[in-house]
């Protein structure tokens, strides 16, 4: 064997896990899984066609234990069961790799790591050169001059100064340096409170475990952080280090069959592949064979890993491998040459470096641009350190840029443009002509994906970016790109601009073939963008000292609740920590035990706690203790550090794909789940305040789900009672229980409202029972007289079913699509999870288009009003308006005027409208 041929050594079982986690939910024609046998195999091909091998071995883990599990019962026993969606696929990703003429090993009794090891220094003994491909950390240790990793997934390749570069130690030191550690993914429990700097920090003074063993004593005279606390953890500890170091070594000496010279790679079966290919839809491999391109003969450099085949035809064929022409514009005659290109062109792609991600305080720090497929510039504006070039001024920069961008008619593109808009808003320019987002374009299409654009460009693009992260840690610590190189973050930027203009150019036309789709980009995401970038940056206003009062009478009740909590367990715990509870309630005082966990303790959680609450008194006053806790850490305590000092208001960041069926989220602080129906809750709310002269509106949405439900089941009793404006709960007990409306109590509205809303999600008659808490059987009599008075709805939600199985995905009224990779599932739970999502998503997606489409009429009408209205939050199907007070009889009948006739339905939609001084008197 050649030197330049190396032998490959295949980590099948690592490739199996990050294949099926990485990949898209693929399904073959017949409706089962495929992503991880098209991911496996495509990372294998990849590799083959790359480094072109005589000999390769694809090893995978064999079923039952091995000697670390004989030595340490718990040893990978965190980790969770297979998927049985992969399970699925192993088989068929075996028979695939047999059919290419791939070795496969599988040891009973040994693992895939150990068996690699062992090849891997019985070649090297040969003298051969090894290439083992895997993105196991653990791997390292066998790094030699002759055995170096690759890991597929971003085509990076460790030698010995490449592993001493990544973990700060040489590969002889890597078992010691796990030891330290600790590695949570094999449950090895290393050292506790020693990390990844301490190990490094330690293995830098001694040799390995035994050298700093024998010289225990001398731990707390080094100069690292804690080095007495080190030492005695060291001490404490040394029994768990050994057995980490046994645990992290792999063996190299397991008896194997094979020889280096049975590794040779056999032809591929045309015909085996064929079959299989044809049988998994994938369709481009089938033409790859025909034309003989299976496996190519050359080497090949982009990463197609995480392509799934449905969108091939539409990649960039050629775009990837063109020569990159990116400038750094430090000159104003470099920048004027730019500002004639972009007055010349219909449409470019543009990013902007910020020092944060805080959209209303971040410092612009560059800007990037693009006009034509790899061809970009950067114009750093902010960049500081020592010899850091002279820079174009800020001043001179947006007055260059500012028509550009303000120009209407010169199209624009970004990824996540709502960001790059209240930046370039906090410097002046209100950006017009924003015509798409790739991220939004990526979301449309599949709301399962990652939108991000390091993975949509390998996705798509079949191409590695550079990385914030990887651009920003210099010697192992992180620092803001304004401190960056220039030069280095005018790469990075430039290709962001660059791979942005290429990504559009890649999913736009995807997008245009589907009308629906279309107009569910260009009418609702698209424009809502804008909107919503412009109510982050008015925020909402909040009483600061309110907020403080409130945490220091949550605080008193948290201390009184402790101390009740304490006298009634018997003894002071710590009431925050899982373990201490399981103490108290299982062994100490006997409480049943419900649920456990992954490791088989009980279960302390808040379904739990809830369910021993109607019986014992102890977790009731637990779960209230968690409750106030909550609240306070999460609302009282931080709300007024969020609040800025340019505008005394609060700036939440909304996030447009936070959610799979279409409704918003918010962070920063998370708007959504502030409390609505306890006293506690509705004093965070009262701390969000209308400026003086103004009054909160509030402007909600009534039972928009449940109308939605009507209007696609068409169900007569449903469509009648929300066409004669009908108390849909009252009116439902009074079906279910054939009662006169004005008999029906408040507990049995209170438990039809359980089912209307209940039965949308999906919820079984156990789950009804435990909700409103009567017994099973009378939960089904629930359900099963529901369905008699709207049988409609029970045929709607089987046909959805039925439909969703047939094709993979559910749609909204707007078209918007949930796919659905575990309606086909053979494992019982996910299944009648994805078929739960099913029924679902059709009614909460459509209610998330319906407030989207009111905030966009709504917008058009501010525009119109000269700060008479601010729309300043949108919280599930609720929108809340600052209005002055002078106007707000005439407005309010606007916004429910609007609101009310944004979407058809073929029953009327409904909106309450509250005022007050604070959001929880206007709600």
């Amino acid at each position: 064997m050649s030197s330049q041929n190396p032998i490959i050594l295949i980590d099948g079982s690592s490739y199996l896990y990050r294949a099926f986690f990485a990949t898209p939910p693929l399904t073959n024609p017949k409706g089962e899984p495929s992503g991880a046998i098209y991911g496996v195999t495509n990372m294998i091909r990849s590799l083959i066609n790359q480094y072109n091998p005589t000999h390769i071995a694809v090893v995978f883990d064999a079923k039952g234990g091995s000697f670390r599990k004989e030595i340490y019962s718990e040893y990978k026993a965190t980790r969770e069961a297979m998927p049985e969606d992969l399970r699925v696929q192993i088989e068929p990703i075996h028979a695939i790799l047999k059919a290419m003429g791939l070795p496969l090993l599988c040891i009973e009794g040994v693992e895939a790591d150990d068996v690699i090891g062992t090849l891997a220094k019985q070649a090297e003994a040969e003298g051969l050169e090894v290439l083992i491909s895997t993105g196991d950390k653990d791997m390292a240790q066998l790094v030699s001059d002759k055995i170096t990793l690759i890991n597929t997934m971003n085509n990076v390749i460790l030698d010995p100064k490449g592993v001493e570069q990544k973990f700060g130690v040489p590969p002889t030191k890597i078992i010691d340096f796990l030891a330290l550690m600790g590695d949570s993914s094999d449950n090895i429990p290393g050292v506790p409170g020693v990390g990844e700097k301490t190990a490094t920090s330690l293995l830098t003074e001694f040799s390995g475990i035994n050298d700093i063993y024998q010289n225990i004593d001398n731990v707390d005279k080094l100069s690292i952080r804690g080095a007495k606390s080190v030492k005695q953890k060291l001490i404490d500890n040394e029994k768990d280090a050994r057995l980490s170091y046994l645990l992290a070594t792999i063996k190299t000496d397991v008896p194997v069959d094979f020889t280096n010279d049975q590794l040779k790679q056999e032809p591929y079966d045309n015909n085996k592949l064929k079959e299989f290919f044809e049988y998994h839809g994938f369709n481009r491999w089938l033409n790859d064979l025909q034309n003989g391109a299976f496996i190519k003969t050359k080497a090949i450099t982009t990463n197609e890993t995480l392509i799934a085949n449905d969108i091939e035809d539409n990649k960039l064929k050629n775009a990837q491998n063109d020569e990159k022409e990116y400038q750094t514009i430090l000159t104003t005659e470099q920048l004027d040459n730019w500002v004639v290109k972009l007055k010349s062109t219909k449409l470019f792609a543009f990013d902007t470096e910020t020092n944060s991600i805080d959209h209303f305080h971040a410092q612009l720090v560059g800007i990037s641009l693009s006009i034509t497929p790899n061809e970009a510039c950067y114009i750093p504006i902010h960049h500081y350190y020592l010899g850091v070039p002279k820079q174009l001024g800020i001043d001179e920069v947006i007055e260059k840029l500012k028509p550009i961008f303000e120009d209407e008619n010169i199209k624009k593109i970004g990824q996540n443009v709502k960001f790059d808009y209240c930046i370039l808003a906090n410097n002046g320019i209100t950006v017009k002509g924003i015509a798409f987002d790739t991220m939004l374009e990526s979301y449309v299409l599949n709301s399962n994906e990652r939108h991000d654009m390091d993975s949509m460009a390998r996705k798509y693009l079949n191409h590695k970016t550079i990385t914030y992260d990887e651009l920003t840690k210099v010697d192992r610590k992180k620092i803001t790109i304004d401190m960056v190189d220039i030069e280095q973050t005018s790469l990075y930027a430039s290709e962001d601009a660059d791979i942005t203009l290429l990504l559009h150019n890649n999913l736009w036309p995807i997008l245009e073939k589907d009308e629906q789709l279309k107009k569910l980009f260009t009418n609702i995401e698209m424009p809502l963008a804008i909107i919503l970038a412009n109510m982050e940056r008015t925020g909402v206003l909040i009483d600061e000292k309110q907020l403080n009062q409130h945490s220091k009478q949550l605080k008193i009740k948290l201390e009184q609740l402790e101390k009740q909590i304490h006298l009634l367990a018997g003894e002071e715990f710590n009431i925050a920590s899982p373990k201490q509870l399981q103490v108290i309630l299982f062994e100490k005082n006997q409480l049943p035990i419900i649920k456990k966990t992954p490791k088989g303790d009980p279960s302390t959680n808040e379904e739990v706690l809830s369910e021993l609450a109607s019986d014992y008194e102890l977790p009731k006053l637990i779960l209230e203790y968690r409750g106030l806790a909550k609240l306070k850490n999460t609302y009282t305590d931080k709300l007024p550090l969020m609040i800025s000092e340019k505008d005394h208001r609060i700036h939440t960041n909304y996030n447009q794909i936070g959610t799979v069926t279409g409704r918003l989220s918010s962070n920063d602080p998370n708007l959504q789940n502030i409390p609505v129906r306890n006293e506690e809750g509705r004093k965070i709310r009262q701390a969000f305040i209308a400026p003086k002269g103004y009054k909160i509106v509030s402007a909600d949405y009534s039972q928009i789900e449940l109308r939605i439900m009507a209007h696609l089941s068409q169900d007569k009793n449903l469509l009648d009672a929300f066409a004669n404006d009908k108390d849909i709960h009252r009116f439902t007990a009074s079906e279910i229980l054939s009662k006169h409306e004005q008999d029906v109590t408040s507990e049995e509205r209170r438990r039809a409202k359980a089912v209307n809303f209940g039965l949308i999600y999906g919820m079984s008659a156990f789950g009804l029972s435990k909700q409103i808490n009567i017994p099973r059987h009378e939960a089904k009599f629930y359900i099963d007289s529901y369905f008699k008075r709207y049988p409609s709805v029970e045929r709607y939600m089987e046909n959805t079913r039925l439909l969703a199985a047939e094709k993979g995905y559910v749609e909204t009224l707007s078209g918007r699509r949930l796919y659905l990779p575990k309606i086909s599932s053979s494992n019982g739970i996910e299944k009648r999870g994805a078929e739960r999502a099913a029924i679902n998503a059709p009614m909460q997606g459509t209610a998330a288009d319906i407030i989207k489409t009111a905030m966009i009429d709504m917008d058009k009408f501010i525009k119109t009003q000269n700060d008479k209205i601010k729309m300043i939050m949108q919280v599930h199907d609720e929108l809340v308006f600052e209005v002055r007070e002078d106007h707000v009889d005439p407005i309010v009948k606007q916004i429910k005027l609007i609101m009310e006739n944004c979407y058809k339905l073929d029953i009327p939609l409904k909106v309450d409208i509250g005022i007050g001084n604070n959001w929880d008197e206007a709600h």
